[in-house]
């Protein structure tokens, strides 16, 4: 089959251009930092750390068990137990990733089962750098992943990119992205194979009801909010929308940030005309997938305060001893189609 290339995809568009779309009037940021750790609920630790560590070089910052704390702010009884592994790219400062396997907590249900783009809740994808995108696609292949499509080849402008889903145990997705020309941003960290992740991405119902949370409630700002999109050509699409879709279905996207930078971003899509399953409800523990990330912010009680003034009326803060860091005050969020984020003071 002769190769597509995926022509001014969105990816290519958000990736390579960085337009925006501000948003007129909005609250202040409620914390100034990136998130600093995603978890994700898997069966075995190793298993998934394989991934991160063989492949991607990343270093090991704490192994143990969970907290009595910990174990009851994710909502579980107290006769269920945690081990966890936290993982860092070489020299980063943040996007850890925090994987924990919960023991005697009851059914582990997978939160996006198939995880087809078109289905929406939860996180669908993390999203990292890569360099050598295609050996690592071999690597992965040979551990045991798997991706929905072939590499996609993205062209926009003077710009190309190797872009994939990988596909690992336990439903987990992590979307690389190897940017062949031009160089990356000066500012984007320094990295060997893998980068720390640097955006996490959900799959909507309604981008304007995800706007509201991320903009009006945490104030967020916006660093790409796009007309409905559909592709000129049939293409591969990292997203694996059938081949004679990509001409007709639509889709629209938006990408925020507490502050400009190249970290802790999130990232959502909503599909205008494709209808899919909802697992909106399935997005807590001890399910199976990516479970939350978290942002530091420098004071717990003028966020507490801020949320309040905006609307949200449940907040539930705890007390929680969360190694390295030690004991943290956290509460936590769900957006509009239940992706967990959270808020920490140490």
């Amino acid at each position: 089959m002769k190769k597509k290339l995926f022509l001014a995809s969105v990816f290519a568009f958000l990736i390579l251009t960085g337009h925006s779309n501000h948003h007129d009037s909005k609250p202040e940021p409620v914390t100034e930092m990136p998130w600093k750790e995603v978890v994700i609920s898997v069966t075995d630790l190793d298993r998934t750390a394989e991934f991160f560590k063989r492949i991607g070089g990343f270093r090991e910052i704490y192994r143990g068990e969970s907290s009595e704390s910990a174990i009851k702010h994710y909502g579980l009884t107290s006769e269920a137990s945690a081990e966890e592994l936290l993982l860092a790219a070489e020299d980063s400062e943040a996007g850890f990733v925090r994987l924990i396997r919960f023991d005697n907590a009851g059914y582990k249900a997978p939160m996006r089962p198939g995880s087809r783009a078109w289905d929406t809740g939860c996180y669908f994808s993390l999203m990292v750098r890569m360099k050598g995108l295609r050996q690592i696609y071999d690597e992965a292949i040979e551990m045991g992943w798997w991706t929905e499509t072939p590499v996609a080849q993205i062209s926009f402008g003077e710009s190309r990119l190797d872009v994939v889903i990988f596909k690992g145990p336990d439903g987990i997705q992590i979307q690389g992205y190897d940017r062949l020309k031009p160089p990356l941003p000066k500012a984007f960290p320094e990295f060997e194979r893998v980068s720390q992740p640097f955006n996490i991405m959900q799959m909507i119902r309604n981008r304007e009801n995800s706007r509201k949370f991320f903009v009006d409630l945490l104030g967020f700002n916006t660093f790409f909010y796009g007309t409905p999109f559909t592709a000129k050509e049939e293409a591969v699409t990292p997203l694996g929308i059938p081949l004679n879709l990509t001409t007709k279905t639509k889709y629209r996207t938006a990408i925020y940030y507490p502050i400009e930078g190249e970290l802790g971003r999130v990232e959502m899509i909503e599909f205008m005309d494709i209808k899919g399953l909802d697992h909106s409800d399935k997005c807590q523990a001890p399910n199976l997938g990516l479970l939350s990330i978290k942002y530091p912010v420098e004071d717990m009680n003028q966020t507490v305060e801020a949320l309040k003034e905006r609307g949200q009326e449940l907040i539930n803060l705890n007390q929680v001893k969360l190694k390295p860091y030690g004991d943290i005050a956290i509460l936590s969020l769900s957006s509009p189609d239940g992706a967990i984020i959270e808020f920490y003071e140490q």
